[in-house]
């Protein structure tokens, strides 16, 4: 519907957005100035522990600097609440105080009608219950009891029965006036095909109630009691009220429990879910008897930026996985993914919980591997990669699966990790299977110098003990310049993304220049003194290969820092491309050498050559050639070496 000109300025006004967002975060007292309506806190919308979730009250607008959440009142609203736009609109007006303008009549009557509707599902709910008492139900209650149900649990969860009988709840609906419109809408019975009257949906069946996102009673699940019904279980069909593609069992209470900081675990089932409960795992939800759907998906990750699928162990539970990363992969984006927990052979979570216990199934989640590592097992495992056809279809098949992925800084990443997957898989291997099949151990050629020779050390970078450690020292010139001259930042921020930082330092203090650099150099200097302590620029910036970097001893020199920056980087990419060139050199000399991995190896040792032109502050005299590789002369040496053996046992062979 449309609304008054002003109406939504006038609402998001009287909104105070801090309090809107204060029924779901906690504020960070630290960091937050509630009189300038500066209020930070963790954000509601992923899981985390620093407070990266920033809402300006004054503007009435929401970010959050880690998965780039965004938007006013009523969008945050519309995320939390699971609703749509005038229901987030009619939920704010009520708390402010103003009427909302009527409807058009449409709509109104379609609203109207989708209460009824509810209110008619949650009869069904109380009678379902009440039939559960009854001597009809005997067998049902066994049946919950051995499935470990207790009184507490069954009222819990709202477990219901409905009788072995065409009409029981079409009759008791029917006397307390409600309409057969109503009945049949919302799903309870279905018209008879002969002409008499409607019979019950359900019969025969342990009833779950299904709640949307808001607590409303919108479709039941029921359980066969009859074990030669051909549907074990039944969903009630999809109705003005109830969408099977856009719910979730047990949604409402998953969100809040996860909004805890419990992990969101999807299970299969509705067993599953009341038994993660019971277990202590609050946030559980499950599809309804469908695989999941594109618009759960996102419901899933309005809740939690990376939900956990627990799959069965089993060959159905397995190509659920896999159908399901068809279906995520063009739909993942910067901290939002999936990680997947493979359940024993033969078991679901219900099982493992009562064999084995939470503990176990905690260790088993703990374990969840991230998606890229099920696309690789899918495309690899049971399979033989004997011939360069073979190879190129595996590559073939993963390209085809990563580029499905939209943002280029996640496809970028996948295709890295897949190459060292990819690498792990066809190195040659010390005595193991890649020995015992080539019927050869480790030839000298693999026998990398473990030590730069002396003449190497004349600087802190040609000094270092190996290239982590001269990737290190590189980060640290990177990040001290970033820090000094943080204007820079926006020309290099896809550079200072795609650095690996294996120092946990140097990772934190990355995220802090990427997510506030743009801030300036003042409000920079407070993020990085609050996020990594008073003391952690400082120590940086005194390192004796950052201080006498010269864009660091001149702050605020752009153009200095821009070179400097671009130089470094450069250097890393370019050692990254000579890695990476070595490995497959490394692999295609596996069997016999030819006169092309000879080739390409000369040339990574002749590109060495040319980097000593590029990098006179490196004593140690690294080169850099048309390929983008980086060496030493020492490391150089040794290529020359290895070289001159490829090409005596090309000789020999």
């Amino acid at each position: 519907m449309s609304l008054p000109p002003g109406f939504l300025d006038e609402l998001r006004t009287r909104s105070s957005l801090s309090q809107v967002v204060g029924r779901k975060v906690i504020w960070d007292a630290r960091k937050s100035n509630q009189g300038k309506g500066d209020m930070w806190a963790p954000c509601p919308f992923h899981q985390e522990k620093s407070a990266s979730f920033h809402v300006d009250d004054r503007k009435g607008f929401y970010y959050c600097f880690g998965c780039h959440a965004k938007g006013d009142a009523i969008s945050f609203v519309r995320e939390t609440e699971n609703v749509g736009f005038m229901e987030a609109v009619e939920i704010l007006a009520r708390e402010a105080g103003m009427p909302v303008p009527k409807r058009d009549p449409q709509a109104q009557e379609k609203a109207d009608k989708r209460t009824e509707l509810a209110d008619v599902t949650e009869l069904a709910v109380r009678w379902f219950r009440l039939q559960l008492k009854t001597g009809a139900a005997a067998e049902a209650r066994a049946y919950l009891e051995r499935r470990g149900l207790s009184e507490a649990a069954l009222e819990r969860w709202e477990i219901g029965f409905a009788p072995d009988s065409w009409q029981g709840l079409w009759d008791a609906l029917k006397g307390k006036n409600i309409s057969d419109e109503l009945i049949l809408g919302a799903g309870l019975a279905k018209p008879s095909t002969k002409g008499g009257k409607p019979y019950d949906t359900f019969r025969g069946r342990i009833m779950f109630p299904i709640r949307d996102a808001r607590g409303r009673a919108i479709a039941f699940g029921g359980r066969a009691m009859d074990p030669n019904d051909n549907a074990k279980y039944l969903n009630s069909p999809e109705t003005e009220l109830f969408d099977k593609g856009r719910s979730l069992y047990n949604v409402k209470d998953a969100r809040t429990a996860a909004g805890k900081g419990q992990p969101l675990l999807v299970a299969e089932g509705y067993m599953d879910v009341i038994a993660l409960e019971q277990a202590g795992f609050a946030a559980a939800v499950a599809p309804l008897g469908t695989a999941i759907t594109e618009n759960q998906l996102a419901m899933l990750w309005r809740i939690d930026a990376e939900p956990i699928i627990t799959l069965d162990g089993d060959t159905a539970g397995q190509r659920a996985a896999m159908r399901l990363i068809d279906l995520a992969l063009p739909l993942i984006e910067a901290g939002k993914s999936l990680r997947f927990c493979m359940m024993p052979e033969g078991q679901d979570p219900d099982d493992l919980l009562k064999s084995a216990g939470a503990g176990a199934f905690q260790k088993l989640i703990d374990g969840a591997v991230p998606m890229v590592q099920l696309l690789w097992q899918r495309e690899t495992e049971g399979k033989i990669f004997d011939s360069p056809e073979r190879k190129a279809a595996l590559d073939k098949a993963l390209r085809e699966k990563i580029m499905l992925i939209k943002d280029p800084s996640i496809r970028s990443h996948y295709g890295q990790e897949i190459k060292d997957l990819r690498w792990q898989l066809f190195r040659p291997q010390t005595g193991g299977r890649a020995a015992v099949a080539r019927g050869q151990g480790r030839s000298k050629w693999q026998q990398a110098p473990q030590a730069p020779l002396s003449s190497t050390k004349a600087s802190a970078l040609a000094a270092a003990a190996d290239d982590r450690t001269t990737e290190h020292l590189r980060e640290a010139v990177i990040l001290a310049a970033f820090a000094t001259c943080p204007q820079i930042i926006e020309d290099f921020e896809s550079g200072l993304e795609g650095m690996r930082c294996f120092d946990p330092f140097h990772r934190d203090l990355r995220d802090v220049l990427l997510r506030h650099g743009h801030e300036g150099a003042g409000v920079l200097r407070e993020k990085i003194y609050s996020a990594l302590g008073p003391d952690a620029l400082e120590n940086l910036l005194a390192q004796r290969h950052v201080a006498i970097t010269p864009c660091v001893r001149n702050p605020g020199d752009t153009e200095m820092a821009s070179l400097t920056v671009a130089e470094e980087l450069a250097k890393l990419e370019a050692a990254r491309g000579l890695d990476a060139e070595i490995a497959e050199a490394v692999e295609d000399l596996s069997g016999v050498a030819d006169e092309g991995v000879t080739w390409r190896l000369s040339e990574a040792a002749r590109a060495a050559d040319l980097a000593s032109r590029s990098g006179q502050e490196d004593k140690a005299e690294y080169h850099v050639g048309d390929n983008g590789a980086r060496v030493s002369k020492d490391e150089r040496s040794a290529w020359d070496t290895l070289l001159g053996t490829i090409k005596f046992d090309k000789t020999k062979g």
